[in-house]
This record gives C-alpha cells, structure tokens and sequence, in this order.
C-alpha cells in the first residue's frame, strides 16, 4: 500500500543527484583551477627570484670590475698630485720629471695618459709626450670642480669626446702646503674598457647593462646608443630615485625605452653604479610555455569532466521524467484520466494517517453511473465509455483543490477523496457533480449519478475501510432511494444529511 508514496519520493534522490552531479564538478573544476594557478603563480614567482638572483650576479660582478679598475687609476693620480709637491721636480730634467711622476702610474690599452695642467688650465705635462702640445682645459667641469671646491675628491666628469675618443675623465685637485689650488690632475677611461667587458658577458640581446654616476648621469649603456649616454635620469619626472634604490630590484617600465624589464641595481657606495635589465618576456619565457602548456591540459580535463557531468545529468534526468511518465501511467485511469484504484489506496492511507495525526475530518464519496448496465447494452460499449469521461470530466471540474484524490475505482464507480473536509462541505461538493452530470447529458442520452457520502475524525485503532465502507453503504442508500441523488452515510458522532 505504501509502494507508490515511495515511488513518489524515490525521483527526489535522482533529481537532487543531477544537481549535485554538476554541482560536484563545477566545485571540482573551480578547486583543481585554483590549485593549478596556485601552483603557476609560485612557478612565476620562483623564475622572478632566479632571474634577478642571476641580474643581482652580473651587476654586482661588472660593478666590483669598473670599482677595481677606477682605484687602480686613482691611486696613480693620487701619486702624480703628491710627487708634483716634491721640492726638486721643477729642478729635473723632463725625462727625470716623467720618472718621478709616471714611473707606478697605472697604463692599460684603455686608460688614456695622465695629464697635469696648472692653475689656469693650461696643460704642462703629459705622460705621452715631454714636449706636449698647447692645450687649455680651464672651462671644462673636472677642472672648474676642482678649483672652486677643495674637498671635490675623486671626480667623475660626464661622458664626454677627450683627446680622440670618447671617454669618462677622472681627475684630482693639486693643492701646495697650504691648501691653495695649483692645478689638476687628469686621465680618462675609454669607452673600448666598457665594450670590451659587456662582450665578455654572455647576454641575451635585449638585456641591458647600464653604468650610472650617483647624480643617476647614464655613463654607458649596453646596447651602445649614443644619443642615451650622459642623459641624466634626474630630469625625468615619471621616474623617481626611488624607484630602484641600491641593491633593490623593479619591474615595468624603464626610464630609457619602454620595453617593461626586470631591472636589478648593484648594491655599493661606489662612485658609479650598475643597473642589470631583461626584458620581462624572457624572464616568463619559459614559465609562459609551461603555464600554457599546464593550462591547456587543466581546461581540457574541466572541458571534459563538464562535458561528462551534463551528458549523466541529462540521462539521469531523461530516467527521471521517464520513471516520471511511467510512474503517471501506472497510476492513472487510461480512459478517463482520473487517477486509478492502485493510486487510490495509496493516497487513502497517507491522508488517513495525516488527519488521524492532524485530528482533523477526511471525507469521501462514492459515486456511481445509475442505468450503467442498460446503457451500455443499449447503446454499446463506446457510447458507455464516453459516458464514463464525461462523468469523470464533471468530477474533475468539481474537485480543485491540490489535495484531493479523484479516482476510477471500478467499473461505473468513482471515488473523490476530500482531505480536511466535513460531512456538510462533501455532501456540497457531491451535489455539485451530481449537478453536473445532469445537466451534461442530454435527453435521448440522459446520465445521472447516486452519490454515497462519508466524513470523520480518524482515531487511534481506526481503519480507512471504515471510512471506505461508509460512503459505500451510503451509495446503496442512494441507490435504493431511487438514484440521482447524495447521501451522507450515518456515523456514530455524525448527523445523517439526504
């Protein structure tokens, strides 16, 4: 009896496991997508850590090598400015003086000769010549530095075209016992040194070296750009100093050209400074290719356990709606549409057991087609089926409410079952179809209908066929009373209404 309310609720399990089935996988894709870019993202992280881990190497190595070499060529100006204090250097032959004064003085193919001129600017002596040339230097900036600033130091002048070739001059104030200014000494790094130590480097050839005075005054870039060299970067107002602060890193955008770089910047208190770049493209090269490549097989699996999970959805759901259909037949009279005897039962008993808990009364009727036999006789067996759907067509019209239960019990018979309804409320809803009925038919074709009616409370140890049996008897009252008509059946705390 209680087959088809479980019938009933087994479509909910398989409807709710369609949603879940899909559910379950977008929550699958989403959680395996998230890991993957997780696990992408700390793949990107740790190609930037290995790139400018390489970049902090090569800036740190090119600036230790310029640092090395600039102390090599100042301490050989520092011991050309002290032995020009020597009393008896004036005294000295010229080939003596260049002994005295050039004897330790640093040479290398990239270091142009030591020049001393005096306090005017005028140059006097020459390491690569004893007879030099007439030459005034008092307008440039490593001399004026000089003598208008005592404590000037070690000074880097911008790159600038010296004696030939384009160079950086670094250059030392002379100064007498007392302090007062008596010349400069001077001497130059060619270019060549830089070209030739970028060379020796193993670089891709889009990354960049870049040799910068503390000023932030661009001494040499690589790649060689002419029109870049001794631009100073303080001028730029999109780009600050602390944007790349010593020994740090940036990515974007650099101040010089607009490819976006990895850039790393030497860490030291140095007169120059190296700023290492490479392009952000070949740092997330290789990082790229495996992210599409990972990628790639991630969407292909979400594509495919998507795909999967919609097509079992659809099937679930296709079985569903076809147990659904099954289900409906099963259950449902073929000819008048009402539901069957078998569905009957099993609604009876749950409406039973729900007003016995509830204490409230359930009602049912019985209706019969009067005459059914002889009209079928008469008329024959289509002519009686068509009586049948119109009757159940009155009982349908009359019965609204979601939880009433109308139903071919047998036959000519029919059974409305009226959950929460009283005797009075049944014995209208009865009259109603009877009504109906009546006044459906037609006179060569006239149908009427005798209605047996029952309503009580369920108790404690009480059966529905009690309730069954009751409207039943009534039915035969009515019957016997002379057909056409509704009777409530008499139950004990019930009055009897004709």
């Amino acid at each position: 009896m209680l087959s088809g309310l479980r019938d009933v609720t087994a479509r909910w399990p398989r409807r709710i496991s369609a949603k879940l089935l899909i559910i379950s996988s977008v929550v699958a894709v989403i959680g395996f997508s998230a890991i993957c870019v997780n696990v992408m993202l700390d793949m990107r992280h740790g190609e930037e850590a290995l790139a400018r881990q390489t970049l902090e190497n090569l800036a740190t190595s090119i600036d230790a090598d310029i640092s090395r070499n600039i102390e090599i060529y100042d301490l050989s100006l520092r011991a050309v400015a002290n032995n020009m204090l020597l009393p008896e250097i004036a005294a000295v032959s010229k080939p003596v003086r260049h002994l005295i004064l050039f004897d330790h003085a640093t040479t290398a193919k990239h270091f142009g000769a030591i020049q001393v001129f005096d306090a005017e600017g005028r140059l006097t002596i020459d390491a690569s010549s004893l007879d030099p040339l007439p030459e005034n230097r008092g307008e440039e900036d490593y001399f004026k530095v000089h003598r208008d600033n005592p404590g000037a130091g070690l000074f880097i002048s911008r790159p600038m075209l010296f004696r030939g070739a384009y160079s950086i001059v670094l250059s030392r104030r002379i100064s007498d016992t007392d302090g007062g200014f008596i010349g400069v000494v001077a001497g130059s790094i060619r270019f060549s040194y830089f070209h030739e130590l970028f060379e020796r480097l193993s670089l891709d050839p889009e990354d960049t070296i870049t040799v910068l005075k503390r000023d932030r005054t661009i001494m040499m870039r690589r790649p060689f750009d002419l029109d870049i060299i001794g631009k100073n970067l303080s001028v730029l107002q999109a780009w600050r100093a602390d944007n790349l602060p010593a020994g740090s890193s940036y990515s974007g955008q650099g101040p010089v050209d607009p490819t976006p770089r990895l850039y790393v910047r030497s860490n030291g208190n140095n007169s120059l400074f190296v700023v290492a770049g490479k392009p952000l493209t070949a740092v997330f090269a290789l990082w790229q290719r495996e992210a599409l490549r990972i990628g790639a097989v991630v969407l292909a699996l979400a594509l495919f356990l998507l795909g999967s999970s919609i097509v079992l959805a659809r099937e679930i759901g296709r079985r569903a709606n076809a147990e659904s259909r099954l289900e409906e037949m099963a259950t449902t009279d073929a000819l008048t549409g009402l539901k069957n005897r078998r569905k009957f039962d099993d609604v009876i008993e749950s409406e039973w057991r729900r007003a016995m808990r509830q204490k409230t009364p359930i009602a049912l009727l019985m209706i019969d087609a009067d005459h059914f036999k002889s009209y079928n006789d008469t008329f024959g067996h289509q002519a009686g089926d068509q009586v049948l759907v119109g009757i159940a067509i009155c009982i349908s019209d009359s019965v609204r409410r979601a939880g009433d239960c109308a139903a071919r019990y047998g036959g000519e018979e029919f059974a409305v079952l009226l959950p929460n309804t009283s005797a009075a409320d049944a014995f209208k809803v009865a009259e109603a179809i009877r009504g109906k009925v009546q006044g459906w038919s037609d006179d060569e074709t006239s149908s009427t209908v005798s209605c047996g009616i029952a309503s009580l409370v369920p108790a404690i140890g009480m059966d529905w066929s009690i309730l069954v049996s009751a409207a039943d008897k009534a039915l035969y009252a009515a019957k016997a009373g002379g057909r056409n008509q509704s009777v409530v059946a008499s139950l004990p705390k019930l009055s009897l209404v004709a």
